[in-house]
């Protein structure tokens, strides 16, 4: 790649306020320093993000673009098979041992019966916010109930198509690096919705062994059924195989680790006979900006997924002329510089890039190869370009639309494809809840109208016993009328 095609920014490092001990600026690589001021050691740390010019690079060149850092799963499955296979053996106590391992809890209790969890205290305004989270997240997935519809494709031969709810269903909750109980209402809204029967909800405790009030509330509201009170791969093995206390699912549900990833990956595949939501990974989003777009905007919407971990994928792709890169470089280090998780976002921007559009075409072109779980389009008249976008997870429109409500309370679920698999994936939505089976009944006039046609086709396949389920109903049929006649 030439000079001309990989560009950087290279600018003079920008202070940042005294109590803070991190510096960020833009540079080839990521590097981290120390350095001496009033007798202080400060750290700081500089962030690079590659820049291209999609006119200048080969296909061969835009395509490698589309890749996300390869994860090697290998030494993840042999650690977390272990797990698995304990947790199958030894149930509750094996769960009760990872957990004090990995999270340094001692539970006494791995299951809650939620209708016996009294209900908890939140302040005023965290319990509006959650409500009217609830009520959108509610009103968005119960319009996406479809009403039965029968067809008689020909005289006597009607067919329908008829849903039911997944028996049991485990909704994981990660609670790491942050609690997610905004994830709680993701999972459990659409699964209350197609009236799941067993809901269990898997979080990590708190180190007092309890559930994160926000987590419990927003279970209680939505119809969890069961608290398990674990995370990682031994959360995931619990929900797959049962434990004495933990009823077994059907289908898992919602993001998390590498391990979490992998347990999913092993269990789908067991004799646990589980299904799961679908392929995860790191949390990313793909910014389309003109110079329309504010950089404040900008590089608000490019940390807010940064922010997620050192792992996360952000993608910033600058349509046309006119855009002020140093005013959206100044803000990222500027907005960076105060995240309480801002070394995070640091390392994420550390591995991501830029690049630049001719056109929305070709930006839009560019997005749908990428196939984000996120995609921003912060440009002039951005409700134009929504049919020509193919591959995204979630999708927001315009400059007053930032990716935080999808993730909060817009009423969309923000658990959605990853790595490129909005491709061949939807996000989560009541479909991801219900099985569908497809239900058609026979008149005796229909038989004689269709029977003779599968009849024709079962002959052609040599399946015999096909074609006489058939003529021997078609024989009865004419003997009856035959005797009628006598």
């Amino acid at each position: 790649m030439t000079d001309t095609q990989l560009l950087f920014f290279n600018r003079s490092h920008i202070f940042i306020k005294p109590l803070q001990n991190r510096r960020f600026g833009f540079t080839r690589v990521q590097k981290y320093n120390q350095f001496f001021s009033s007798g202080l050691i400060h750290k700081r740390i500089q962030c690079s993000m590659k820049s291209y010019r999609l006119s200048e690079l080969t296909h061969a060149e835009v395509q490698s673009l589309k890749a996300r850092p390869r994860i090697d799963f290998s030494s993840i499955f042999s650690m977390v098979h272990p797990i698995v296979d304990d947790v199958r053996n030894r149930g509750d106590a094996s769960v009760k041992d990872y957990t004090e391992r990995f999270d340094k809890v001692k539970l006494e209790k791995v299951v809650e019966n939620v209708s016996e969890l009294p209900d908890p205290e939140l302040d005023a305004a965290v319990k509006e916010a959650f409500d009217v989270a609830y009520n959108n997240i509610y009103a968005f997935h119960l319009a996406q109930k479809s009403a039965e519809t029968s067809v008689e494709n020909m005289k006597g031969v009607r067919c329908k198509r008829v849903a039911r709810s997944i028996g049991s269903v485990g909704l994981y909750v990660p609670g790491g690096t942050a609690v997610l109980p905004s994830t709680a209402l993701m999972l459990s809204v659409p699964a209350q919705i197609a009236g799941c029967k067993t809901i269990v909800l898997a979080t990590p405790p708190s180190q007092d062994g309890s559930i994160c009030k926000e987590v419990l509330y927003c279970a209680k509201k939505a119809g969890v059924t069961h608290i398990l009170k674990a995370g990682g791969a031994q959360a995931i093995s619990a929900m797959a195989w049962g434990t004495e206390s933990c009823p077994k699912v059907e289908k898992i549900f919602g993001p998390g680790n590498q391990y979490v990833t992998a347990a999913k990956m092993i269990l789908q595949n067991s004799e646990a006979m589980i299904s799961i939501d679908m392929p995860a990974g790191p949390s990313e989003v793909l910014v389309i900006a003109d110079r329309y777009a504010s950089p404040v905007h900008i590089a608000a919407d490019l940390l807010s997924q940064a922010e997620h971990g050192p792992d996360s994928q952000v993608v910033l792709v600058i349509v046309g002329d006119g855009v002020d890169l140093e005013a959206i470089e100044q803000e990222i280090s500027k907005q960076c510089q105060s995240l309480p998780r801002g070394e995070f976002a640091s390392k994420a921007l550390g591995h991501s890039f830029m690049v630049f559009a001719r056109d929305m075409l070709e930006a839009i072109s560019f997005s749908n190869l990428y196939a984000p779980e996120h995609l921003i389009v912060n440009v002039k008249d951005a409700e134009k370009w929504e049919s020509i976008i193919e591959n995204a997870g979630s999708v927001f429109l315009g400059e007053w639309t930032p990716e935080s409500v999808g993730d909060y309370a817009s009423g969309t679920n923000h658990v959605l494809p990853t790595y490129g698999y909005a491709r061949m994936y939807g996000g989560v939505s009541l479909d991801s809840f219900l099985k569908y089976m497809t239900v058609q009944s026979l008149t005796e006039e229909g038989l004689k109208k269709l029977g003779p046609y599968v009849a024709t086709m079962a002959e052609i396949e040599g399946l015999e016993a096909h074609k006489r389920a058939v003529t021997f109903r078609l024989q009865d049929i004419e003997a009856r009328q035959v005797s009628s006649k006598r």
